[in-house]
C-alpha cells in the first residue's frame, strides 16, 4: 500500500526515481543536498518505491506525541543532540548485530547551508566496515536517485571532498543552501 501511495505522490508531482539499490546487505546511505522539509517526504517516497528497509537518525523532539509513532514506524531512531552520547558507537553496534542494516543520514545535519559536513556518517561507515551509498534529491530535475557506492579509504578529508564533488551538480529545493 505504501509503495502505491509513494508512486502516486511521485506521479502527481512529476517526480521520478533513478539508479538501483546496491546488492550489498549493509551500508550507510547519505542523502544530499538537504535544504528543505520536503526532502523527508520525497526521501520516504523513494524508500517505498525502491523497497529499501532503512533506519534514519532524527532529533528526539520529532519522536514525541502525537507523531512519534509515525517517525518510528518509518525507521526513525531518536537522537539526543544536546550532548555526546557516543551515537557513532551505538550505530556501529547496530550494524554488527544485524545481517542486513541500512542507515540513511544527511551529511549536512541541517537544512541550512553547512560549509562543513558532520562527519558521523563517515565514522559510522568506517567503524562498521561498510560502504557509503550516495543518494540524492534533485529538485531541478525532480529526481530522487541512488548514485554510486563509495568505499572509505580512511583519508577522511580527501574522501569527503570526493563525495561532495558528486553532489555539487545536484540542486536542492533551495540551491543556495546546498553543497559548494
Amino acid at each position: 500500500m505504501m509503495k502505491f501511495i509513494a508512486k502516486l505522490i511521485f506521479k502527481l508531482s512529476g517526480w521520478k526515481t533513478a539508479g538501483e539499490v546496491p546488492s550489498i546487505k549493509k551500508f550507510v546511505a547519505i542523502a544530499a543536498p538537504h535544504t528543505s522539509n520536503m526532502d523527508f517526504i520525497f526521501g520516504m517516497c523513494a524508500k517505498f518505491i525502491f523497497g529499501i528497509k532503512l533506519q534514519y537518525l532524527g532529533k528526539k523532539e520529532l519522536f514525541r506525541f502525537p507523531f512519534g509513532f509515525i517517525f518510528r514506524s518509518l525507521g526513525g531512531i531518536p537522537v539526543e543532540r544536546t550532548s555526546s552520547h557516543n551515537v557513532v558507537a551505538q550505530v556501529v553496534t547496530q550494524f554488527n548485530k544485524h545481517s542486513r542494516f541500512v542507515l540513511a543520514m544527511s551529511p549536512e545535519g541541517t537544512r541550512s547551508y553547512a560549509p562543513e559536513w558532520r562527519k558521523g556518517f563517515y565514522h559510522i561507515a568506517c567503524g562498521a566496515g561498510v560502504p557509503i551509498v550516495l543518494c540524492y534529491l534533485d529538485f531541478e530535475n525532480k529526481i530522487t536517485g541512488i548514485g554510486p557506492t563509495f568505499y572509505p579509504t580512511g583519508n577522511m578529508d580527501k574522501d569527503i571532498e570526493e563525495i561532495k564533488s558528486f553532489y555539487r551538480k545536484i540542486k536542492g529545493k533551495f540551491p543556495e543552501k546546498g553543497v559548494r
